[in-house]
């Protein structure tokens, strides 16, 4: 089984903020793919198993708060005997412009704290990512604000572009080997 985990905040006040593009790519497969809401359970997250193309994937949306991601994967992980190298993980690049997607084999934290929190549990840097651009601020604004606050207007069809390929690279994972989709995608 594969598991496509999609980083975010749990509750309203954060749902359509920087931080939480990674829940938003997972909305956007359950829409697209006319699924049933994602359920919650013991794992500290919302998952639901479902089929793509004849492969049966796991998307999870932990409710542990970003800085504790980590305890939701590792807890699926163990249940579901779900490998480290069958996990895609999405999350928000500060480092990259809206509009952008960067796909990696494996890597460090470089600063994010849910990466951070999934290296620790997991004990392994060996699992894939999907970084999505969220852009810097601009002026003094402090990242913690920044990432926690809505996209910009001027911000939109970028935040659109980059769910819609972020979703299209999750489904394309499926069934073909993770170097032809970051070829693909990372051009």
């Amino acid at each position: 089984m594969k598991c496509i985990v999609g980083l975010g905040n749990p509750g309203k006040k954060y749902k359509k903020t920087r931080h939480n593009i990674g829940f938003m790519v997972i909305d956007e497969l359950l829409r697209r793919n006319h699924w049933g809401p994602l359920k919650k359970d013991k794992f500290n997250g919302l998952h639901t198993t479902e089929h793509i193309r004849g492969e049966k994937v796991m998307l999870l949306q932990p409710q542990t708060y970003m800085n504790l991601s980590g305890q939701a994967v590792r807890a699926i992980v163990d249940f579901y005997e779900i490998d480290m190298n069958n996990i895609l993980v999405i999350y928000d690049d500060l480092d990259l412009p809206v509009g952008k997607i960067r796909l990696r084999q494996k890597g460090g934290h470089g600063g994010h704290n849910g990466i951070r929190s999934i290296i620790e549990h997991a004990g392994t840097k060996e699992f894939k990512r999907l970084r999505i651009g969220v852009g810097r601020p601009t002026g003094a604004e402090p990242i913690v604000d920044y990432v926690l606050s809505p996209f910009s207007k001027e911000q939109k069809d970028g935040l659109t572009t980059s769910i819609s390929q972020s979703a299209d690279a999750c489904e394309a994972w499926i069934d073909q080997p993770f170097a032809d989709v970051m070829n693909t995608f990372n051009a």
